[in-house]
C-alpha cells in the first residue's frame, strides 16, 4: 500500500477552500468547521497527518466509539480543536468525554437516545461548568445512494422531533448542569445527489433555528458526512456515483443554511461536516503483483491425439459462419447448446477424454471469435462475453482484507496496470486472489459506459513482475478489512512530494506489513502454546522411530521459523 501523504494535505485544504468560497459567495456570517471522522481510517500516521494538515483551519476530529475516544482525546492540542463524539455512549464513555471537558477541551458528546442526556447529568460532577453536549435529530430528508437508508426518519441513529421536544424541555430546566452547544443531523454516506444535501440543510437549519429561539445556546450546526468521491471519473449515473463537486456541494448548504437563519433572524451558526471518505479515499493506491495468469480453453498437449468425430465438422461450420457473420445475437446460444451436447456425449461415453479435452478448446476459441467479431460489429454481445472468455489473474492480495467495499457492497475502485504503459494491453482478464473463497475476486470494472466485466491486460512474462494498481483506496478499505484466511495488513510506504530530490519524492518509511506471529496473537493463538503442541506431535513420531531425532529438530525450527513469515505470498524469497 504506497500511501501519497500530501494529498491528505491538499484535500484537507481543498474542503476548507470550498467553503471559504460559498460563504464569500453567499454573504454568509458564520465560519466553517470541518472534523475529520476516524472511522473512516483509524492509522495512526493518516490521523496525525490530517490533523497536521487541519490546524491552519481548527480542524478537529470525530469518533464513534470507546477505543476511537481513547485514541483521539490526547490530540486535542488546543482548547478550539473540537472533538465530536457520535455513536451509543455508556457510562464510561460519557465520564471520558466529561474529563475531557474538565481539561478544558472542546469534547462534545452527541446525544442519540434519552438515556445518554441522563447518564451526562447525573455523571457529571457538582463542582464541574455546564457540560457542553450536541443532539443528533431525524430528519425527514433522506440521503441518496448506496446508503440512502441509513439517514432520514428511518435511521439507527437519534431522536425523532418529539424526542427533542422533551429533552429541551429538560435541558430549559438545567441550564446550570448541561449546555446545548450543537445540532447534528446526517444523510449518509457516499450521498449521489446535491439536491437531497440542499433539502436536508434547509430542514437541519430549520430546527436549529427553532432551538435558537428557544433559548439554547446552539452554536455549531453539525451536517454530517456524505460528501461523496467520484470512483467512476464523474460518471453520476454509475452506481454510487455522486451529480456534484465540492464546491457545489459547499455552495448548497452553506446557502439554505443562511437562508433560513435570515428568515428566522438568528444568528448564523458555525456550520460543521464530518467528510472523512473525501479527504482520506485518494491518498493511497495499493498494488498488487499478479504472479500467475490462467488462460481459457488452453489447446490439449500434442501428445495426447483425439480421434476424429463428427462433432468437428459442426465446430468448423459454426466458425466460418462467425468470422462473415453481420448480427451474432443467436451465437452464444447456439455455442451453450454445443457444450451442453459435448457434456451429454462425455457422460454417455460417445466422446473419449482427449476428444472432450479439444472439444472444450474449440469451444473456448468459438467463444473468442464471436467476442472478436462483436467488437468488430461494436455489438453488445461483446459485452455479454466479457466476463466468460476473460483470463483469470491470480494476484497476491485478498479482496477481503483490502478490497472490502467490492465484496460487501459492490463498489468499483480504479483499477490499471502501472507499468508496461507504452504497450498495448493484449488479455482480458478478471482478478483472482489468495483466499480459499470463490467470492475472492474481481470482474466489475469502471467504464465510461458503465460497467465491464473484464480489464484490459497485458500477457505475463517469465522472469518479471507484473503489477497493477488499486486506486481510490483511502477510505474504510484500511480498517474494515476482516482477517479472512488470517491475511494481515499489508506493508506499506509513506511518500512525500519533494522538489529538491532528483526523483521529485522521497519515501519516509516503510512500515512492514503483519507477520504469521501477529495475526495469529488476534485470534488467539500463541507461539508458546502452538510449539508445545508441534513438539508433543514431533516426539512422538520420533519415538515410534517413523522419524530421525535429525530430522524431528529440522522440522520444529521450520515451524518456528514460519511465525515471522509474512502472510502475503513472498515471490522473491529462494527456495531452500
Amino acid at each position: 500500500l504506497v500511501r501519497f501523504q500530501d494529498l491528505l494535505h491538499t484535500r484537507v485544504e481543498r474542503l476548507h477552500e470550498a467553503f471559504r468560497r460559498a460563504i464569500d459567495a453567499a454573504g454568509y456570517r458564520g465560519q466553517y468547521r470541518g472534523v475529520f471522522p476516524v472511522k473512516v481510517n483509524q492509522l495512526r500516521e493518516v490521523v496525525e497527518e490530517v490533523i497536521e494538515a487541519g490546524q491552519p483551519f481548527g480542524y478537529g476530529l470525530e469518533c464513534g466509539s470507546k477505543a476511537e475516544l481513547v485514541a483521539t482525546l490526547p490530540y486535542l492540542s488546543s482548547p478550539d480543536m473540537l472533538l465530536v463524539c457520535n455513536g451509543y455512549k455508556d457510562g464510561d464513555m460519557i465520564r471520558l468525554m466529561l474529563a475531557g471537558q474538565r481539561l478544558g477541551r472542546s469534547v462534545v458528546p452527541v446525544i442519540e437516545r434519552r438515556e445518554e442526556f441522563d447518564l451526562l447529568r447525573s455523571l457529571r460532577p457538582d463542582d464541574a461548568p455546564a457540560a457542553a453536549f450536541g443532539v443528533r435529530v431525524r430528519l425527514s430528508t433522506n440521503g441518496a445512494g448506496l446508503w440512502a437508508e441509513s439517514g432520514g426518519e428511518g435511521s439507527k441513529f437519534g431522536l425523532s422531533l418529539a424526542e427533542l421536544l422533551a429533552l429541551v424541555e429538560e435541558a430549559e430546566a438545567a441550564r446550570e448542569a448541561v449546555q446545548f452547544r450543537l445540532l447534528h443531523f446526517h444523510l449518509g454516506s457516499q450521498l449521489a445527489s446535491v439536491h437531497n444535501v440542499r433539502q436536508a440543510a434547509y430542514e437541519g437549519a430549520r430546527v436549529y433555528a427553532w432551538l435558537r429561539k428557544r433559548g439554547m445556546p446552539v452554536e455549531f450546526l453539525d451536517v454530517g458526512g456524505g460528501l461523496g468521491v467520484t470512483y467512476e471519473a464523474g460518471n453520476a449515473d454509475a452506481r454510487g456515483g455522486i451529480d456534484y463537486t465540492l464546491g457545489q456541494y459547499a455552495s448548497a448548504i452553506v446557502e439554505a443554511v443562511g437562508e433560513v437563519c435570515d428568515e428566522e433572524g438568528v444568528p448564523h451558526p458555525t456550520i460543521l461536516s464530518e467528510s472523512g471518505r473525501a479527504v482520506a479515499a485518494y491518498h493511497s493506491v495499493l498494488v498488487v503483483e499478479a504472479i500467475d495468469r490462467r488462460e481459457k480453453g488452453l489447446p490439449p498437449s500434442g501428445a495426447f491425439q483425439a480421434a476424429p468425430h463428427p462433432l468437428f465438422g459442426t465446430f468448423d461450420r459454426l466458425e466460418a459462419q462467425i468470422e462473415s457473420a453481420t448480427a451474432l445475437d443467436a451465437f452464444p446460444d447456439e455455442i451453450e447448446v454445443l457444450r451442453g451436447e459435448v457434456t451429454s456425449l462425455f457422460r454417455a461415453a460417445r466422446l473419449s477424454v482427449e476428444q472432450k479435452a479439444l472439444a472444450e478448446h474449440r469451444l473456448w476459441a468459438l467463444t473468442r471469435a464471436t467476442h472478436r467479431r462483436a467488437l468488430a460489429l461494436g455489438s453488445p454481445v461483446a459485452g455479454q462475453l466479457d466476463k466468460q472468455i476473460a483470463d483469470h489473474y491470480l494476484c497476491d492480495f485478498s479482496v477481503f482484507r483490502s478490497m472490502v467495499d467490492h465484496w460487501a457492497i459492490g463498489q468499483r475502485f480504479p483499477i490499471a496496470p502501472i507499468h508496461r504503459l507504452d504497450e498495448e494491453p493484449t488479455c482480458r482478464g478478471t482478478l483472482v486472489d489468495l483466499t480459499c473463497d470463490s467470492d475472492g475476486k474481481v470482474a466489475d470494472f469502471i467504464s465510461p459506459t458503465g460497467s465491464k466485466h473484464a480489464l484490459e491486460l497485458h500477457a505475463l512474462r517469465a522472469g518479471e513482475p507484473y503489477y497493477l494498481g488499486v486506486f481510490l483506496m483511502g477510505a474504510y478499505q484500511d480498517i474494515m478489512g476482516d482477517m479472512h484466511n488470517l491475511f494481515g495488513r499489508v506493508t506499506e510506504a509513506h511518500v512525500y512530494v519533494d522538489d529538491e530530490e532528483e526523483s521529485g519524492f522521497y519515501i519516509e518509511k516503510v512500515i512492514d506489513g503483519q507477520s504469521i506471529e501477529e495475526i495469529l496473537g488476534l485470534v488467539q493463538y500463541f507461539p508458546n502454546d502452538l510449539e508445545r503442541r508441534m513438539d508433543k506431535i514431533v516426539r512422538g513420531e520420533v519415538r515410534s522411530g517413523r522419524l530421525r531425532p535429525r530430522e524431528g529438530v529440522q522440522l520444529l525450527d521450520l515451524y518456528r521459523g514460519a511465525f515471522r513469515y509474512y502472510t502475503y505470498l513472498d515471490n522473491e524469497q529462494e527456495i531452500r
